[in-house]
């Protein structure tokens, strides 16, 4: 086999995750920065709250998480369950 399929890709060296979440990171943080700047036509009064729309998204992804663990013990099957 040649050499050229053997070496790894971007995704498995670690210096190029860590540059990717260093990236990712610092984006989060200019997201919750311009939080502060941008005006928003808010509607409610909780959307006052500093970093409002970071702080519900996360407990959202939290939720759907915790929702699916709770799914995956209802709904999965044996691993032989095709076999039969």
């Amino acid at each position: 086999m040649s050499d050229e399929h053997n070496k790894p890709g971007f995704f498995e060296k670690p210096e190029n995750i860590s540059m990717i979440l260093k990236v990712f990171y610092v984006i989060c943080v200019l997201l919750v920065a311009a939080d502060f700047i941008v005006h928003r036509h808010i509607y409610h009064d909780w959307e006052n709250i500093p970093a409002f729309y970071a702080i519900y998204g996360f407990v959202g992804c939290v939720i759907l998480v915790l929702i699916a663990k709770v799914m995956r013990k209802i709904l999965m099957r044996e691993e032989t369950y095709y076999d039969k």
